[in-house]
């Protein structure tokens, strides 16, 4: 430690990473303003920031043409001082993208995928992280980290316990990535992740209080309460798809029956198309064409959408409701049917309390939640 005692390093880590919050928050902001704001001396914020200007994370840009007195000099944040990845794992496609610390995509790759072993999945994944480091460019820290979003219940050591639509059962994902890449790897709930994604840079900006419905293959409920995302004791909270609607209802995946993501997923829309169709794709194509058949299929899928999004607003009363994954694509006739069922179910006044609205960020609400995760583990780390 040096000449600093314990108590005093871990203060001014404290305020060294206070500092490059405030710069990443703000955007724009000059030493005097961070010394406003944080009410540390002139000298402290002028250390901190040189540190940082050292260390590539901020940099400065000069001062301009000022009337009277200097103008200060404003401080940036650096976000291609490194780059993040973040991979959606879904049931029937894998997502990957690299971005820079803002969350700006700057590659992406995705495949679609049919049901294959762990093994093969992570051969895919392994090749698309390559491939994206391949076109990463410069930078001081290269790759921050890797963040994957997998739909199932994740420990927090980062160990998937359980996927039932991956068929996934105590999978080692963490470790396993570990062993092939040397940097940090944060594994998470793809539902969890979409729902960080919304309220950093999408449909959930303004809301303090969300629940993210990710209704692919399967449904997930991120759940964000006061700003905070609500992760339970273990970080098992919000397996909401397995709330069960229907009394000795249709069997699920998880082994249970009458479960809400066995009437409301792509799963079930797929399911009740019958073997002609083989995916949301064609019934998409057939609904645009006016084909009232599929156009009624999306109408059936919005109600029980709805069932299951009333129980939730009935039990948080939250600001905002966000519909994401794949279901988000069907707006146009899903919506109203939720807001129908909403209507006749919900009470009275959780109603005028929420708005429902669909996922701004469309396929990437998953991958840009745990691209952030990264991220935010990166700048703590190095501030330590």
């Amino acid at each position: 430690m040096g000449t600093l005692t314990w108590n005093q390093h871990v203060v001014k880590k404290n305020n060294k990473a206070l500092v490059l919050s405030l710069i990443i928050e703000k955007e724009t902001i000059s030493r005097a303003d961070i010394a406003g704001v944080t009410g540390l001396n002139k000298t402290t914020v002028s250390s901190l920031v040189n540190e940082l200007l050292e260390e590539d994370l901020i940099y400065e840009s000069g001062p301009g043409v000022s009337s009277g007195g200097r103008r200060p000099v404003i401080l940036h944040f650096n976000k291609k001082a490194g780059y993040a990845i973040g991979i959606d794992i879904g049931v029937n496609y894998i997502l990957a993208v690299l971005t820079d610390l803002k969350g700006q995509i700057i590659v992406e790759k995705s495949q679609n995928l049919t049901r294959t072993s762990y093994s093969a999945i992570m051969n895919n994944v392994q090749t698309m992280i390559q491939s994206l480091m391949e076109n990463m460019p410069e930078s001081r820290y290269g790759i921050v980290g890797i963040g994957v979003g997998v739909p199932g219940i994740v420990n927090k050591e980062g160990s998937v316990l359980l996927a039932p639509n991956l068929g996934w059962t105590n999978i080692q994902l963490k470790e396993d990535l570990e062993k092939m890449f040397n940097v940090p790897i944060i594994i998470e709930n793809e539902a969890n992740a979409g729902a960080v994604g919304e309220q950093q840079f999408g449909a959930g900006q303004d809301y303090e209080n969300i629940l993210y419905v990710s209704a692919g293959i399967g449904i997930g409920v991120g759940i964000i309460l006061n700003n905070e995302l609500y992760q339970g004791k273990s970080g098992f909270s919000g397996e909401m798809g397995h709330m069960i609607i229907e009394l000795n209802g249709k069997h699920c995946n998880c082994g249970s029956r009458g479960c809400w993501e066995a009437y409301a997923s792509e799963n079930a829309l797929l399911e009740m198309a019958g073997e002609n169709i083989d995916s949301l794709e064609s019934l998409i194509e057939l609904a645009q064409n006016g084909e009232k058949s599929a156009i009624d299929l999306f109408e059936k899928i919005g109600q029980y959408l709805g069932f299951g999004i009333n129980n939730i607003i009935n039990t948080f009363n939250p600001d905002q409701v966000i519909i994401g994954n794949r279901l988000a694509m069907v707006r146009e006739w899903i919506e109203q049917p939720i807001l129908t069922t909403i209507e006749n179910h919900t009470l009275a006044f959780h109603q005028k309390e929420t708005h429902l609205e669909f996922s701004k960020l469309g396929k990437y609400s998953t991958a840009l939640g745990v691209s952030a995760f990264v991220v935010d583990n990166f700048i703590k780390t190095e501030e330590a």
